[in-house]
């Protein structure tokens, strides 16, 4: 079937989408007939919008470089680990970006920090937010290397930029001089601009002195911890599968 001259323009105009839609409804024939005009183009300017909604979607996603594959819809809230349904429908409705809060999940290894943290990264991003996941050791080599080839103020600008930031495995050691500036100067540039989740380990009350610095720990720790909401899991890591042994001496 030779492509029809409508279709080829609007491809042309970068309007595929339509396009596809408009050769969907030739090829259906009569269950389109039926319909208005502003009908049937309203249904090609949904095929259009809704492909580039995807697109957009998939670029924000691959830029985001999210750790795991993660959903909200997939969130297990029957596993005991301190969730809160209320919570959770509060962070999963994402108002708290809008107004530039933050979000700090805390708990032992294992019971899904990481996981709660992509699946609202992966949120955001659906709700048109721009996002970027770090593991904070990595964060702070890569902008040490920056710092070494011009790059540095670069990179922590493009930071400063995002709606959403999530820091993942916090606290894992004290902080060197230069990641204790970095990270103050993430934290400022973000400050009532963008929101940040930040998934350790370590309690919150310990965090300071993970900093290192007295003076820097309070200017970081004003800027993260004063606005957010907290995250505190509890409960038996998730990744440990309890099997009962075979007991061979009761089978028949």
């Amino acid at each position: 079937m030779l492509t029809h001259p409508t279709s080829e323009r609007l491809t042309a105009l970068g309007l595929a989408g339509m396009a596809r839609a408009l050769d969907e409804q030739r090829r259906a024939g009569p269950t389109y007939e039926a319909l208005g005009f502003e009908e049937r183009l309203g249904l090609l300017v949904d095929r259009e919008a809704a492909e580039r909604d995807t697109k957009r979607l998939t670029a924000r996603l691959k830029f985001a470089a999210l750790r795991q594959t993660a959903s909200v819809e997939d969130l297990d809230l029957r596993t005991p680990r301190g969730l809160d349904r209320a919570v959770m429908a509060h962070l999963i409705d994402g108002g708290w970006t809008l107004r530039h809060e933050n979000l700090l999940i805390t708990g032992q290894t294992g019971l899904g920090k990481s996981w709660i943290a992509c699946a609202l990264g992966h949120k955001a991003c659906r709700d048109g937010r721009s996002v970027v996941y770090h593991r904070v050791p990595r964060l702070f080599e890569a902008l040490a290397l920056a710092r070494g080839d011009g790059r540095h103020a670069r990179m922590l600008k493009a930071i400063a930029k995002l709606d959403v930031l999530i820091l993942d495995d916090w606290g894992l050691a004290i902080l060197a001089p230069s990641e204790r500036r970095d990270l103050l100067e993430i934290l400022e540039d973000r400050h009532g601009r963008g929101s940040t989740i930040v998934t350790s380990q370590l309690p919150v009350e310990h965090w300071h002195e993970a900093i290192g610095d007295p003076t820097l720990a309070d200017a970081i720790l004003d800027r993260l911890v004063h606005n957010a909401h907290r995250l505190q899991l509890s409960g038996e890591s998730m990744r440990r599968k309890v099997t009962k042994p075979l007991d061979l001496g009761h089978q028949a």
